[in-house]
């Protein structure tokens, strides 16, 4: 099957589909990928969130704003606070800035909860005093779910789309996809491996973003730092109709139980503990390797 692949939003992309992509689809891709982007990146000093930051305020966003806001009311719910999306500032202080500087400044910041400080409403996004937004925890999975819907539009399925290991695989396809899933001590080598047919699979690990001992992507927004790795969940994964709500999950194993997080999410789950102990959904028809 012909691959497309490309550079965005920091990450690798590869579109696979049973015919090249006609340069229209192309076009549309990109164009929902720098809209997305404009509007939500905080590494962008033009988008909406680096200017709500700044001023506070309001700013009209699509539509899939507000669903992305409603996910991460549910993940606030279900993670006790532990995950929101006003985590910006944390990671900041972390060193994981616009500027890339890598160099934590010596004290966390608590993220603020998230209760009337950010709203969605009538097309607008509000917040109450500025506060800087980082979407990480479902942004890349709602972004492959727009991409995928171009793509269906386009009635190009069976297509599979794979965003630095976010993935949607659409229908249709001879036989489920496998995916392997990759061992987070070993990016080299799969620990398992997932048939995939009609849904996506999102993945989250520390060593994905990991800029110096201890320091990584998965923050607990209650303290502000990086969630300590003992016996717990080391690597997780979410398999939903979506990649938005997989990526959630992903992001929600990591401070809930999997069957608090699969009721919640209505997705199936799979994490992997510090000793090497692999727990998935009962219905899930994975494979996991010795």
């Amino acid at each position: 099957m012909p691959e497309y692949e490309f550079d965005a939003i920091g990450t690798r992309w590869q579109i696979t589909t049973a015919h090249p992509l006609p340069a229209a689809v192309r076009a549309a891709v990109h164009a929902q990928i720098e809209e997305y982007d404009r509007a939500l990146s905080r590494f962008r000093g033009d988008s909406a969130v680096s200017e709500l930051a700044r001023n506070g305020g309001s700013a009209a966003l699509p539509a899939y704003v507000g669903d992305l806001v409603a996910l991460y009311r549910t993940l606030e719910t279900l993670t006790n606070g532990a995950v929101n999306p006003l985590v910006g500032r944390s990671m900041e202080a972390l060193g994981y800035d616009a500027a890339y500087t890598l160099r934590p400044t010596g004290a966390t910041v608590a993220a603020p909860a998230m209760g009337d400080a950010v709203t969605y409403a009538d097309g607008v996004l509000r917040v109450t005093e500025p506060v800087l937004i980082d979407v990480g925890a479902i942004g890349k999975g709602q972004l492959v779910d727009l991409v995928a819907q171009i793509l269906g539009r386009a009635r190009l399925a069976p297509f599979i789309v794979d965003a630095g290991g976010d993935l949607f695989v659409s229908s249709g396809h001879d036989e489920p996809v496998r995916v392997g899933l990759e061992d987070p001590a070993d990016a080299g080598r799969v620990i398992g491996a997932l048939p995939v047919d009609g849904r996506a699979v999102c993945g989250s690990a520390p060593n994905r973003r990991q800029w110096g001992k201890g320091l990584h992507h998965i923050i607990d927004a209650r303290s502000g730092a990086p969630l300590f790795m003992g016996r717990g969940a080391i690597a997780t994964w979410g398999i939903a109709d979506s990649a938005a709500v997989a990526d959630a999950a992903a992001s929600a194993l990591f401070f809930a139980a999997p069957e608090a997080v699969s009721a919640a999410l209505d997705c199936q789950c799979l994490t992997l503990d510090g000793g090497g102990r692999a727990v998935w959904s009962h219905d899930l028809p994975v494979e996991v390797y010795a």
